[in-house]
């Protein structure tokens, strides 16, 4: 999509180029003037048009000049003095840092919510080192109610048991 100014650019050419034909069609269809002592022997008749093609170049030449008009309307005005483009940039300015506020509440949130994860990971990572341990009390014939034995306490040999 190319810019506002480049399309009326290509309207104008476009209502350039319908004149040109429109003026060749009514050229083509147009009877020969006579000059006084110019007396030209031939075909007095003027080219054969269809009033369809003339109707048409109209057309278009009216729809182009409309679109040229609501090209022109949409262009920015020249109202713009620097007291409002800077009331512009300051409002631009205050929405970006308004913005910028917002982001870092929510990079604050995203952080937390990351800590808490990384806790609840780390939580999920005992649970299950203890229930490892507890599994190996139960595998050895300890009680999992009682505490964790003591190294002297600790007689078998535990070289027959499955690794993991």
């Amino acid at each position: 999509m190319s810019d506002r100014l480049t399309q009326l650019q290509d309207a104008v050419n476009q209502l350039a180029e319908h004149f040109c034909n429109g003026v060749g069609i009514l050229q083509q269809s147009a009877a020969p003037g006579s000059f006084a002592g110019l007396e030209k022997l031939g075909n007095k008749e003027p080219a054969v048009t269809n009033d369809d093609t003339i109707r048409l170049f109209a057309t278009l030449i009216t729809k182009t000049a409309k679109d040229i008009d609501v090209l022109i309307d949409s262009l920015p005005s020249e109202e713009s003095t620097p007291e409002l483009q800077a009331k512009c940039l300051s409002k631009l300015e205050e929405e970006n840092q308004e913005a910028a506020a917002k982001l870092r509440t929510l990079v604050q949130q995203g952080e937390e919510q990351l800590a808490e994860i990384q806790k609840a990971l780390v939580d999920i990572a005992q649970a299950q080192l203890q229930a490892r341990s507890i599994e190996a009390n139960v595998v050895c014939g300890i009680n999992p109610t009682t505490s964790i034995p003591r190294q002297e306490d600790i007689t078998g040999d535990f070289s027959d048991l499955p690794q993991r």
